[in-house]
């Protein structure tokens, strides 16, 4: 069902090939094969997250990033689906509010992080106030130090409550980035997803992702690394990220809690 230990081991950022692995990679999964492995797991991992909601206690916190189109959306929908929605969290962080932005950088993360048995996703990451911020010059290069050390201390801080955190960057190729804004411009129904931003983001793809793997390099420990994902094949790309969600899971080997009974089948009787 869920891709191997050995396929997602190959997924881990590597500073020595950075973003240059090819996005396009499929793992010799057609898109059938992956849609059908992806149904299969889903069907596993509800079992799973059951087992993580019954004994309130550890949590998993998904940390999504990545360019314009790569589908940050689409995989959360379709890794999630049909799971259990009062154990699910999703928080989709735009551009800081005015208010927030007077703010600590990482406070409007930090008042989202998940609860005792719950699975959250954070749709963009603390590491946009790091990336984003000094790329648009809002801080500089000793901020920017600063803020890279309060991001891994905030790390090691979810691990220590119990959250479990994994980092995904979703990886496509500028050409896919092209087709995909094509189709939405075809396509009246997804008009509504095309912003300036998106033109933007395409002008400056190639610097972006040079932004983003220099934070990699730096933020990516064996206790805590990032995942880069290949995501030009949407199938695929689903079903990685599924992988990664059952294979923590896995790793907690969770059992069913066994309380002392408050009564006795006994006691129905009566």
């Amino acid at each position: 069902m869920r891709l191997t230990d050995q396929v997602l081991s190959q997924c881990l950022y590597d500073p020595n090939t950075g973003l240059e692995v090819d996005p396009a990679r499929d793992f010799g999964l057609s898109k059938r094969k992956a849609n059908s492995r992806l149904k299969e797991l889903r069907k596993a991992l509800d079992t799973e997250q059951q087992l993580l909601w019954a004994n309130s206690g550890p949590a998993i916190l998904i940390w999504l990033q990545g360019p314009d189109c790569s589908g940050k959306d689409g995989a959360i929908r379709n890794s999630l689906r049909g799971l259990n929605p009062q154990g699910i969290r999703i928080h989709d962080f735009k551009k800081p509010s005015a208010a927030e932005s007077k703010l600590h950088f990482l406070e409007r993360y930090r008042k989202q992080v998940p609860t005792p048995g719950r699975i959250t996703v954070f749709n963009r990451t603390p590491y946009e106030g790091l990336v984003s911020d000094f790329a648009d010059g809002y801080i500089d290069s000793l901020e920017a130090a600063s803020r890279l050390q309060q991001l891994m201390d905030f790390e090691v801080e979810l691990a220590r409550n119990n959250i479990h955190l994994i980092k995904i960057y979703l990886h496509i190729s500028h050409d896919e980035q092209k087709k995909r804004l094509i189709q939405r411009f075809l396509d009246s129904e997804k008009h509504w997803k095309i912003s300036a931003a998106d033109l933007s983001g395409y002008k400056n793809f190639v610097a972006t992702q040079n932004n983003w793997q220099q934070a990699f390099s730096q933020s990516s420990p064996a206790s805590s690394p990032w995942y880069v994902l290949p995501a030009n094949s949407k199938p695929v790309r689903n079903l990685l990220v599924c992988s990664l969600i059952a294979q923590q899971l896995e790793a907690m080997n969770l059992q069913w809690p066994q309380p002392e009974l408050p009564f006795a089948i006994e006691d129905l009787d009566e």
